[in-house]
């Protein structure tokens, strides 16, 4: 092997340890602000967004932390979603169930 061909190869492990440690950061956050099942869903978003990035895999260059931003983003879109939603879900039940008015509240008696 040249020297040419094993630091190009050192440069690609230095890269490949910052997009892994970029990943792992970012799940562990994720993980404990909004647990597992949101982690699961946010590392298949930052790893579709890696693969969304302009420069060629073997780039030295590649900007990791926007992959993160990039990744955070559509996490922060999905849990809006999912508040949207569940707002919405209450407000549909609160509005469907009628208030029963004081005046049927009174006691009846049971005729056998």
């Amino acid at each position: 092997m040249n020297t040419k061909e094993s630091f190009s190869n050192s440069i690609y492990a230095d890269e490949m340890h910052m997009e892994e440690s970029e990943l792992s950061v970012f799940i562990g956050a994720v993980t404990e602000l909004f647990g597992p099942e949101q982690a699961k869903l946010s590392a298949e978003d930052w790893l579709d967004e890696s693969e969304l990035m302009d420069s060629p895999p073997r780039s030295t260059s590649r900007d990791w932390r926007a992959v993160t931003v990039a990744a955070s983003a559509r996490l922060a879109n999905r849990l809006t979603v999912a508040l949207h939603h569940r707002t919405l879900f209450v407000a549909s039940i609160e509005t469907k169930v009628p208030a029963i008015p004081s005046s049927n509240c009174s006691a009846s008696t049971l005729q056998v």
